[in-house]
């Protein structure tokens, strides 16, 4: 008897990047390479008698955000603010980022506030590409 191996494709297709469409500032951003984000919970065991913890307590909530984007997303942003004017001067600002999967939508969202901009480009770069920190207000809404 010969042993047969069943493929189970539990999943189907898996989101990646080309499932994925982040929205800022009322629009779809095309020239993104990169986004970040998540949060967390200050967590601490609280410890009684004996060597195992018996509960525990909760602390400050943090979440952070990243994206990277094109030099030409950049400039399309800063085109959007008065001359001289920095990024860290554009309003806090939804960020909405939506995986699809086979037609199903997941939509996470956050406010979001620039920290910066920055340029680095050095000799044989064939794009230039610049990874900026948010700011993160309020907390992720995540599956809204």
């Amino acid at each position: 008897m010969s042993a047969v191996s069943t493929l189970i494709n539990k999943f189907g297709k898996l989101a990646g990047w080309n499932d994925v469409t982040i929205n800022m500032l009322g629009r779809d951003v095309e020239g993104i390479t990169d986004v970040e984000y998540d949060d967390n919970m200050d967590i601490e065991v609280a410890r009684g008698q004996g060597a195992y913890p018996i509960g525990y307590g909760e602390g400050n909530y943090e979440a952070k955000a990243s994206f990277t984007l094109y030099i030409e997303e950049w400039n399309a942003l800063q085109k959007s603010l008065p001359p001289g004017a920095s990024m860290h001067q554009i309003a806090p600002f939804p960020v909405v980022v939506e995986y699809d999967y086979n037609g199903m939508k997941m939509k996470d969202t956050f406010v979001a506030k620039i920290k910066g901009r920055g340029v680095a480009v050095k000799q044989g770069d064939k794009t230039i590409a610049r990874k900026a920190e948010l700011v993160v207000l309020g907390k992720i809404l995540w599956n809204i």
